[in-house]
């Protein structure tokens, strides 16, 4: 039996993958498949309820990371809700949340990404190539 459980809501505007249990080196892989399966377009915004996460390791991590560059690249983005003690932690730690945010509850998340459905761009690199 799997120690990890996900399911998906899909809502006008977001997508909201629900994650359970431990998200480790066993399972990443399992989450990494199930998200690529749960996009409906490659530029969504992504909410992560991690509710009931209780454990996660740099490779529960990682499969976070890669969604949020996905979803980046294509115009997205990816936001985490309602982390356990450990799992913020972590986040805390490697400085994730400064490039994911972070939200008390899938409502917040929610309503974060609805107020806001672009995410902040970086600044252009270069110069201004137009044509006058």
């Amino acid at each position: 039996m799997s120690r990890l459980t996900f399911a998906c809501r899909h809502l006008p505007g977001a997508t909201v993958i629900a994650v359970g249990g431990e998200i480790d080196s066993a399972d990443a892989a399992r989450l990494e498949s199930f998200v690529a399966e749960s996009r409906r377009r490659p530029g969504e915004h992504l909410v992560f309820d991690l509710t009931e996460v209780r454990f996660m390791d740099s490779a529960g991590l990682r499969t976070l990371l890669n969604a949020y560059l996905y979803a980046e690249a294509h115009g997205g983005s990816v936001r985490l809700a309602a982390l356990q003690p450990m799992p913020a932690r972590l986040v805390e730690i490697t400085r994730v949340d400064e490039h994911m945010p972070v939200h008390a509850t899938v409502q917040e998340a929610l309503t974060a990404v609805l107020s806001s459905p672009e995410p902040p761009r970086r600044p252009a690199s270069g110069k201004n190539t137009g044509v006058a």
